[in-house]
């Protein structure tokens, strides 16, 4: 399928047109001065160039990339949250030790240059786009609507550099070069910053369509992702990192402009729950273009989660990126399971905390703390949680074949997204009943090597059971936004600035009933009657909900941070199985892999809070001034 969101393909197309994405088409030298200009002389051409824009946003809502890819290629933002940990030596490491500095910078090539490299490149697009000649295959509307996605991917590019470094250099109109070494550019204050956004992306909802009907204009941006990322910066913006957070109150400009709110302002939380809604309302409004996913009759709680990651382009993803289940694929599946497609690295694991995460089938968060440094769960009476959670009983797994098996109480009686998401020790593997990896040391899906999960769980959220089947690992559209987080985003500000709305209920119960989980009232009556008595709860609720829905999808590492709970989740260290537990069988799980076990202990600084500005990037430019604690 040739469409914009193949944005790989698209890439390594531009490239081979002589299209870098990684530099401008004005750093061609002097005799290559007019293929620049013929670019604007032909649609086609054009819209290569469009490509090469949205080309620049392809890395960083993917979990694929954040692990398998070596150097600047990869991100940090999976790695060194508290959902998950990777086996893999990469930089997101050093985020987690507390090694990272101004002058060692992890994955800097591809965090603050790159994203004003991006920028500039829409810039271009933007400021050429208007002097196309091919008027017989391009109409004037066209122009405007191309000219809107580039002010889209510029504006994204923004959003992420919002989102790791808060405050930043907004540059405008103009093309600007940020590699310079004599630039005197400063940062704009946050409220600024967020005020631009919500202008651009305002600008682009107004000309940008609804959406889109041809497939091959699958993932170019519509209105929807236009209000979709409008409330989640206002949602962002609300939280406590951004909002009134003490630590930036001294973060200044040389000329003394704060760059951050010094005081909370609570009407900010009705700003974000007004723009969420705002994309709610005009789904509804539109025949509801977007809704929350269920397979066929909507009855299988399993399909109908399952499916909002394994069928393409289905009507939940506001937006998404598409490319090849393969890379994907090699991180998750184990190696006794990749076998079958040939290879499997298996190197992404689920921490305990996550496993711990998830509702009973009472829909009753079971786990509500820790004693003994983490090591011993407190748990909720109420949830049907056996304090036994070692003890072997025998039960069917809800979704693979099989008949009973022998698996410990742990895992017994969790919610559906519970068994759509982890993967447990000797459990069938999806779509390969008869495989059944084992993660314990000589395992035939443990260790030794690099190549297996370090907390003795796996991810299998996004593993499509029909690759086994067809004997090919086939496609996959990644949610960069869907509507499940809108839902969470207007509860989560709603319960802050009106938390006696009835919408908290109606939205986050859509949430939990498509997953098959019982009404937030059935299971926590004490929150039945919402308002200022019950607000609290509902945070820790909305908050937990967001953990679980939104699991391995990019919102953990934004979300702890922006909440300012870093030094509560990381007061224990990190725990899983006990993956060094040998056993003499490599198809069998010895009974001492069932162990809470220390699978990394982490470090946490204020300064972590936000990414820290490369020593390189406040040498070339005077005027730039550091984040927090740097």
């Amino acid at each position: 399928m040739k469409n914009i969101t193949l944005i790989t393909g698209a890439m390594l197309f531009v490239c081979l047109m002589g299209f870098s994405s990684c530099e401008s088409y004005l750093d061609k030298k002097e005799d290559d001065a007019m293929t620049f200009e013929k670019v604007w002389k032909k649609r086609a051409t054009i819209l290569q160039y469009l490509d090469n824009v949205y080309g620049y946003i392809q890395r960083y809502d993917n979990p694929a990339d954040y692990a398998t890819n070596a150097g600047d290629n990869g991100h940090p933002f999976l790695g060194a949250a508290d959902d998950a940990k990777l086996s893999y030596n990469r930089d997101y490491n050093n985020i987690n030790n507390g090694t990272w500095s101004a002058s060692t910078v992890p994955y800097n090539n591809n965090m603050w240059p790159r994203f004003y490299k991006g920028i500039r490149e829409a810039s271009l697009f933007m400021q050429y786009v208007e002097t196309c000649s091919d008027n017989e295959n391009v109409t004037p509307a066209e122009i405007q609507r191309w000219k809107a996605e580039a002010r889209f991917a510029r504006a994204y590019q923004y959003f992420q550099l919002f989102r790791a470094y808060g405050s930043f250099i907004i540059t405008g109109d103009e093309p600007m070069d940020m590699t310079q070494s004599d630039l005197s550019l400063a940062r704009s204050p946050l409220d600024e910053c967020v005020a631009y956004l919500e202008s651009e992306l305002t600008g682009c909802y107004n000309v940008l369509p609804d959406r889109f009907t041809e497939s091959q204009n699958n993932g170019r941006a519509t209105k929807g992702v236009c209000l979709a990322l409008i409330g989640r910066i206002k949602l962002y913006a609300a939280r406590k990192l951004f909002n009134g957070n003490p630590l930036y109150k001294d973060v200044r400009n040389h000329d003394g402009t704060p760059l951050f709110p010094a005081t909370p302002d609570p009407d900010k939380w009705k700003l974000a729950a007004d723009a969420n809604k705002a994309l709610i309302a005009f789904s509804e409004n539109n025949g509801n273009i977007y809704q929350l996913y269920k397979d066929g009759t909507g009855d299988n709680p399993y399909l109908n989660y399952q499916g909002v990651f394994t069928v393409d382009w289905n009507n939940e993803l506001i937006w998404a990126r598409y490319g090849g289940r393969s890379t994907l694929g090699v991180l998750l599946n184990p190696r006794v399971a990749g076998s079958i497609l040939n290879y499997g690295y298996g190197g992404c694991s689920p921490t305990q905390q996550q496993v711990d995460a998830y509702a009973m089938k009472s829909g009753v968060y079971p786990i509500t703390g820790y004693t003994s440094n983490g090591r011993v769960p407190v748990i909720d009476e109420r949830s049907g949680y056996s304090a036994n959670e070692f003890t072997m009983t025998s039960w069917t797994h809800p979704i693979d074949e099989g008949g009973n098996a022998s698996y410990p109480n742990m895992f017994k009686d969790r919610e559906p997204r519970f068994y759509v998401s982890v993967h447990w020790s000797s459990a069938p593997w999806p779509g390969a009943p008869a495989t059944k990896p084992v993660y314990a040391y000589a395992g035939n899906s443990g260790r030794p090597g690099n190549d297996y999960p370090p907390c003795g769980y796996m991810v299998r959220k996004f593993v499509n059971p029909q690759s086994f089947s067809s004997r090919s690992w086939g496609s996959a559209t990644f949610p960069v936004i869907r509507l499940a987080e809108i839902y969470l985003n207007y509860v989560e500000a709603l319960n802050e600035c009106e938390p006696a709305n009835s919408d908290i209920h109606k939205y986050l119960n859509l949430v939990r009933q498509r997953a098959g989980v019982p009404d937030i009232r059935t299971a926590y009556p004490e929150v039945a009657t919402l308002g200022a008595g019950t607000q609290e709860k509902m945070r820790e609720l909305i908050r937990r909900e967001r953990q679980v829905e939104l699991f391995f999808e990019c919102h953990r590492y934004f979300d702890a941070r922006q909440w300012m709970i870093m030094p509560e989740i990381y007061s224990i260290p990190v725990y899983g199985m006990n993956i060094m537990a040998q056993t003499s069988n490599e198809s069998t799980t010895p009974v001492a892999f069932w162990e809470r076990t220390v699978a990394e202990t982490r470090v946490f600084k204020p300064a972590f809070y936000l990414y820290p500005i490369r020593e390189t990037e406040l040498t070339r430019n005077k005027q730039l001034v550091q984040n927090y604690g740097w």
